[in-house]
């Protein structure tokens, strides 16, 4: 039995969750459920027993000193809430962990049951991947779900993946089984740039977020990083022309392939983000209005200062320091367009970080 002693009544709560490991290319999930956290103050309110899910040869334990005492941080998944004030106030209950290591059944049970008993409306999850995306680009957000109702009250792809999954994959399905409404949110890290962190990826993954759930989310920094990790990618492929010519190529499928993106549901989209902000009001909420459709990520109009679209020429700033991107594989075809675009594709590479979107 859980018992949630100290946690208010919570006003229309969506849970939010992100788990490091498989399912978190560049840190870009974890990193954006830390963002809310901290910009919200949110307050922990329960944690899982480490015991019961985690492998300690997989994910140790770290040891710190605490005013000259030893203290120990054990690998968990731990829960907080966050209210969101405005006009129309709405909370929210954030999961923020690591992919377990073992009971993954018991585990979505566990986070199940804390969203039964916070009356829970909706579970978001995020995850982030690699894949043929260029980082010039805005990154692609796919949102999926396998509740065909769901999919189509909120514009959302219907998941047609069939191959191996993460945690991500097991809780959305856990919660369809439930009966809780539940969608993923993906956002496609370029493979050629993957060590962490992305805040580019992060500042996507909050745009989408921002726009289903219909809250105004505070970037604080988020767009800055996101501005100079640009740069930095930028100047370090100036400096490799195989690496150049690869991110040109990446850069004209992608364009191809999005063309009929220029106007329309985006443009409509990215002005509807423009006026929110410029405002100060809240999101279109659920299922409401061109932002909520699928793969609608940041930026589909250049020029947007907080989506960072696809003309990067006024991003000036100075270049964080940064190890040099591995050189891309050779590829004697066209590359595909990429996991933005199929969210039914198979994840997972040899070093076990999903490089394309499944349910």
């Amino acid at each position: 039995m859980i018992e949630l002693e100290g946690v208010p009544e919570l006003i229309d709560p969506v849970m939010v969750a992100a788990f490091e490991g498989w399912n978190d290319a560049g840190d870009a999930a974890s990193t954006a459920v830390a963002h809310l956290e901290r910009e919200w103050k949110g307050e922990v309110f329960a944690a899982l027993d480490a015991e019961d899910y985690y492998d300690f040869q997989v994910n140790r334990p770290t040891v710190y000193l605490d005013g000259g005492v030893r203290k120990i941080t054990w690998p968990t998944t731990r829960l907080s809430v966050v209210r969101v004030g405005g006009d129309k106030p709405r909370d929210l209950v954030l999961v923020r962990g690591i992919e377990p290591s073992m009971r993954w059944r018991s585990f979505c049970n566990e986070i199940l049951g804390f969203a039964h008993e916070l009356g829970v409306e909706m579970v978001v999850i995020l995850g982030a991947l690699l894949g043929d995306t260029p980082h010039t680009r805005p990154v692609p957000v796919s949102g999926v779900t396998s509740d065909p109702d769901l999919a189509r009250t909120m514009d959302l792809e219907e998941t047609r993946y069939e191959g191996p999954t993460g945690i991500v994959g097991i809780l959305q399905e856990a919660c369809t089984h439930a009966g809780v409404p539940a969608v993923s949110l993906w956002a496609a890290v370029p493979h050629y740039v993957s060590q962490p962190p992305n805040p580019k990826a992060t500042l996507a993954l909050l745009n989408r977020l921002e726009d289903l759930i219909g809250l105004r989310i505070p970037l604080g920094e988020l767009a800055e990083d996101a501005r100079a990790w640009q740069v930095g990618v930028d100047q370090l492929a100036s400096e490799d022309s195989e690496v150049a010519e690869y991110v040109q190529t990446l850069e004209e499928a992608r364009d191809t392939a999005e063309l009929p993106e220029a106007s329309g549901e985006a443009i409509a989209r990215e002005f509807e983000r423009y006026l929110r902000r410029r405002d100060g009001g809240p999101g279109p909420g659920p299922g409401s209005g061109p932002g909520s459709g699928p793969g609608a990520g940041p930026g589909a109009t250049p020029g947007h200062a907080t989506d960072l679209g696809g003309d990067s020429s006024y991003l000036r700033d100075t270049s964080s320091g940064r190890t040099r991107p591995p050189k891309p594989p050779k590829r004697e075809a066209e590359p595909e367009s990429g996991p933005g675009s199929e969210p039914g594709a198979e994840p997972g590479g040899e070093d076990g970080s999903p490089d394309s979107t499944e349910d």
